[in-house]
């Protein structure tokens, strides 16, 4: 099982505390530190520092860790033009030295758009097919040659698909719950395919209609990684584990049923319920960013257990 780090900076967190958890994510041995891409907290609380922007940080943690990888899951198609968003992770990728993935979906918190004045458009299903096209289309054009899109959304004339990323291709992740169009995208473009805090009876169904969506494109379907996020607490024993229950604001009962959750035995208990269902990866969700022993006893007391 590939066990990565993933954090929710919107819900507060400046730039060095990304770096520190990256960093401890990196000695402990996680395969990747990946973070969300969103403006505005959900939520009440706190919101101070304010949101950082994904790869501007990913940027910066590219220059300043060695081996994990990193990533976003997902970054919205409303955000940026798909022309630019290529040249961002192209770059971000040789920045890093090759250990960049994209994960890219259609966007949802309509809230965070009126924030920051960001095109919120009622249906962007389209938007995200067009972009996974373009953005794959522009990396794998031969050096030399040029590339034209013309979409609906998007129209590019003789753009000479520069830079090229390290990575040849850059794996694209594609998540979602959705029943036809989702398992499609995924067969066509992804190297991963992602369910983001599925309920754990609703994964294999899923899975299933992604399978044969490939089968259907012609694809193996054992080409793809089929990968989860779920929340991640864990303590030493239960007092630990109700204390960072509490600290992320969610009840030990819930955490246990829907997430990874309570001593580290259960929590390689649910990572072997998970394998049994096909799982090769997980993104473990660490609310509570700062709290790093944690990512400490994750490591010690189920992944090193694996």
């Amino acid at each position: 099982m590939d066990l990565r780090i993933f954090t929710e900076p919107q819900q507060g967190a400046s730039y060095d505390d990304q770096l520190a958890i990256a960093q401890r994510a990196e000695r402990l041995g996680f395969s990747a530190f990946f973070r969300s891409d969103h403006f505005l907290r959900m939520g009440a609380g706190d919101p101070l520092p304010g949101p950082t922007d994904a790869w501007t940080t990913l940027a910066g943690l590219a220059r300043e860790t060695s081996t994990i990888r990193l990533g976003t899951l997902v970054t919205s198609a409303t955000f940026r033009h798909p022309g630019i968003l290529a040249v961002q992770v192209a770059q971000v990728d040789a920045m890093s030295g090759g250990r960049v993935e994209l994960g890219l979906g259609a966007g949802w918190f309509a809230e965070e758009h009126a924030a920051y004045g960001v095109p919120f458009p009622e249906k962007r299903f389209g938007l995200l097919e067009e972009q996974l096209e373009l953005i794959t289309g522009l990396w794998g054009t031969p050096v030399g040659e040029k590339y034209s899109f013309a979409g609906k959304h998007y129209q590019l004339t003789d753009s000479p698909a520069l830079p090229k990323p390290v990575q040849r291709p850059v794996p694209v992740i594609v998540g979602g719950g959705g029943p036809k169009r989702t398992p499609r995208l995924a067969a066509r473009f992804a190297a991963e395919y992602n369910q983001s805090f599925p309920e754990k009876s609703d994964i294999v169904p899923q899975m299933n209609r992604v399978r044969a969506a490939c089968e259907e494109a012609g694809r193996n379907p054992d080409d793809l990684v089929y990968s989860v996020a779920l929340v991640a607490c864990v303590g030493k024993d239960e007092a630990e584990f109700t204390r960072r229950a509490a600290a992320i604001g969610r009840e030990p009962a819930e955490l246990r049923e829907h997430g990874l959750a309570g001593t580290p035995a259960e929590m390689v208990d649910g990572l072997g319920a998970l394998a049994e269902q096909g799982i090769t990866r997980v993104y473990l969700q660490c609310l509570d960013i700062r709290d790093l022993d944690q990512l400490d006893l994750i490591a010690e007391g189920a992944m090193a257990k694996l």
